[in-house]
C-alpha cells in the first residue's frame, strides 16, 4: 500500500492483529528484510512494515537526510487509530526511531532498536575505510548519509524517555567502546549482546529476537 506523507508516497505492508507496531528497515534495504521475523510476530500485534524514502517502493527523492525519514515516519504513526506506536527499527530505522523519540516521544511507546548508530565514527575503522572508497567510487547517497549522519550525542540518547529494548551482534560493525558505552546508557529497559551474531544475522536467525520481542512489549 502507498500512503501519502510530506508530499511523498511511503510504501508499507499491514500484517496481523493487536498492539501497533511500526517496522523500520536499515540503509539501502526495504521492509523484505523483516518478512521472517514478521511471521513470529503478526500473531501478536498489528505490524506495519514501512520502505523508508529512496528505498523499497517509496519515492525516490534528493534528500537523504536522517531527519526527514524521520518526519516520514512520524507523520506515518501520527495517521493511526491512537496517533502512537511501537516501534522496532535495524540500523537506520533504529537511528530514525531515536531521532523521533528526541522530538516526539509520546508518539512512540516501546522501542526496540536493532543495532542503532549515534555518529558515523563509531563505525569500526575498517569498515568506514571500505564505506568511504565507494562512496569515492559509486558517489552513492546512501553512502555519504553512512559518512556524515547521524549526530546523535550520547547524553540525548541517555535521556530519552521510552523504555527501550537495545540489541546489537555480538560481532556487530560498531566500535566495542561506543556498544558498551551506548547499552549503559539505556536507563530505562535493558541491552542485549546476541552472541555469536554480526549486524544483520540475528534479524533472519530471529527465533530468540523474537522471544525478546514479545517479552518486552507484552
Amino acid at each position: 500500500m502507498l500512503k501519502k506523507i510530506n508530499d511523498i508516497e511511503l510504501y508499507y505492508e499491514e500484517f496481523g492483529e493487536g498492539k501497533p507496531l511500526i517496522m523500520l528497515h536499515g540503509n539501502g534495504e526495504n521492509l523484505e528484510i523483516f518478512y521472517k521475523l514478521i511471521d513470529k510476530l503478526k500473531d501478536n500485534y498489528k505490524i506495519y512494515a514501512i520502505d523508508s524514502r529512496n528505498h523499497g517502493k517509496s519515492t525516490k527523492t534528493e534528500d537523504y537526510s536522517y531527519t526527514t525519514m524521520a518526519s516520514d515516519i512520524e507523520e506515518f504513526i501520527k495517521g493511526l487509530d491512537g496517533g502512537k506506536a511501537n516501534v522496532l527499527g535495524f540500523s537506520d530505522g533504529a537511528i530514525i526511531s531515536i531521532l523521533i523519540a528526541l522530538k516526539s516521544p509520546e508518539i512512540q511507546e516501546k522501542l526496540i532498536l536493532l543495532g542503532p548508530n549515534l555518529k558515523a565514527k563509531n563505525l569500526k575503522s575498517e569498515l568506514l575505510d571500505v564505506i568511504r572508497n565507494k562512496y569515492v567510487a559509486t558517489g552513492d547517497p546512501l553512502l555519504k548519509l553512512m559518512l556524515s549522519e547521524p549526530k546523535i550525542e550520547l547524553e540525548e540518547f541517555k535521556g530519552l524517555e521510552n523504555e527501550i529494548l537495545l540489541v546489537f551482534g555480538e560481532n556487530d560493525i560498531f566500535k566495542e567502546e561506543f556498544v558498551e558505552e551506548i547499552s549503559n546508557s539505556v536507563k530505562n529497559g535493558k541491552a542485549i549482546n546476541l552472541k555469536g551474531h554480526d549486524h544483520m544475522s540475528y534479524i533472519i536467525d530471529n527465533d530468540m529476537l523474537a522471544e525478546d520481542i514479545i517479552e518486552f512489549i507484552g
